[in-house]
């Protein structure tokens, strides 16, 4: 088998693809012809320089794309990396490192991350995420509910049924324009990078899409990506 079939076994490229309401430099967003952001750029031009058809497959959260990975229905995907992550998926470089951070509904006392891990203090995070698991590791004496989509944890933070949500900062970016009075709070309580990953055991798969990102760092298609997704100041990952 080659290092292609490896990666795409049936002939096509399946890629996995987390949507939101706004875009980061991970989320893409659905759009009348189609998802489009950094992850949907970078998975074109891996089908581009394998020369295959692109099947991209779009999930509400990292958690389902992490799931779909693993079980071997999904070939590629980009997704923030932790420890529950690795034991599951094999991963590569990453093309942007993450903060994770909170956002506060307007009127709240909350001015630190620190604030939050007190009793009482109601965390919403993306279920089965690097953020939500960072969250209730670092915020034990806080509550953490789980919602499945970023567009579910703008509808609560709107209503204000949260004290505090969960997000990369870059996330952040576009969403908080949504919520009047939010705010994004200084600091982080985790950073991880957006990786390449890929069903576990497929040693060549991995080795050929590590290469292909780091083909798409060197040559600007990464830059392009976060350019284009509105992204112009964040850095690519080293």
């Amino acid at each position: 088998m080659s290092d292609i079939e490896q990666l795409a076994p049936i002939g096509h490229l399946r890629g996995g693809v987390v949507t939101a309401p706004a875009a980061s430099a991970f989320f893409a967003t659905e759009g009348a012809n189609g998802p489009r952001g950094v992850t949907v750029d970078l998975l074109r031009f891996f089908a581009e320089r394998l020369a295959l058809p692109l099947e991209l497959m779009i999930f509400p959260n990292s958690g389902e794309a992490t799931d779909v990975v693993a079980s071997a229905a999904c070939d590629v995907a980009f997704m923030p990396r932790d420890a529950a992550r690795e034991a599951r998926l094999a991963f590569g470089p990453a093309y942007f490192q993450i903060e994770s951070t909170y956002l506060v509904p307007a009127g709240s006392s909350i001015q630190t991350v620190e604030e939050v891990n007190r009793p009482g203090v109601r965390i919403v995070a993306i279920a089965n995420t690097t953020t939500m698991r960072s969250a209730r590791r670092t915020a034990p004496q806080a509550s953490v509910s789980e919602v499945p989509s970023v567009e579910e944890m703008m509808r609560l933070a709107a209503a204000g049924e949260g004290d505090a949500f969960a997000l990369s900062r870059d996330s952040f970016f576009s969403l908080l324009p949504q919520l009047p009075g939010a705010r994004v709070l200084p600091g982080g309580f985790q950073q991880t990078g957006i990786s390449v990953a890929v069903p576990p055991g497929r040693p060549a798969a991995l080795a050929l899409a590590s290469s292909l990102l780091d083909e798409a760092k060197r040559n600007g298609t990464v830059r392009r990506a976060l350019d284009a997704a509105g992204f112009g100041d964040a850095e690519v990952a080293p």
